[in-house]
This record gives C-alpha cells, sequence and structure tokens, in this order.
C-alpha cells in the first residue's frame, strides 16, 4: 500500500516538475523564473527522496544533499543579480 502512495506521490512530483519546466521557459518577469528554478530544486530533491525510498536504497542521501546545496547557491547567485547586476563584486585600487 506504501508503495503505491510512494508512486503517485512521485507522478505528482513528475508532473509539478514539468509545470516548473513551463515557468522558466515562459516566465513573465526574470524573478519568477529565479523562483521556478528553485522549487525545481526542491522538486528534485522530492523525487531524487521518492526514487531512493522506493528503491531501499541508502545511496542517494549524498545526492540528496548534494543537490539541495547547489540549488541553495544558484538562487543566492541568482538574487546576487538581480540585485546587483553582478555576481561577484571586485574592488579595483587605481
Amino acid at each position: 500500500m506504501i508503495e503505491i502512495i510512494i508512486r503517485i506521490a512521485l507522478l505528482f512530483c513528475s508532473i509539478a516538475m514539468l509545470g516548473l519546466i513551463y515557468r522558466v521557459i515562459k516566465g513573465p518577469s526574470v524573478a519568477d523564473r529565479v523562483i521556478a528554478l528553485d522549487a525545481m530544486g526542491v522538486n528534485l530533491v522530492a523525487i531524487t527522496a521518492l526514487i531512493s525510498v522506493v528503491l531501499d536504497s541508502h545511496a542517494f542521501l549524498e545526492i540528496i544533499l548534494l543537490i539541495g546545496i547547489l540549488a541553495f547557491i544558484g538562487t543566492v547567485a541568482f538574487a546576487k543579480y538581480l540585485e546587483k547586476g553582478v555576481i561577484i563584486e571586485r574592488e579595483r585600487n587605481h
């Protein structure tokens, strides 16, 4: 019974991922696209966790952590770019 529920959750997460891909491509603003990319990272973590449960494996836990870290860094970089126009600030004393 629990395996059927997990597979249904996996299906819903996959459908949500398709909606997020649409939002990234057709988003009305850049901020909407950044939010959709962040949500895609969270959704990818959920899909990986569900696959890990279905396969009864602990091998995906490091991958989940890596995806979460990369999604966070990407979101912070995009937010900084939207705020200041640059990601890495370099001060030059000439």
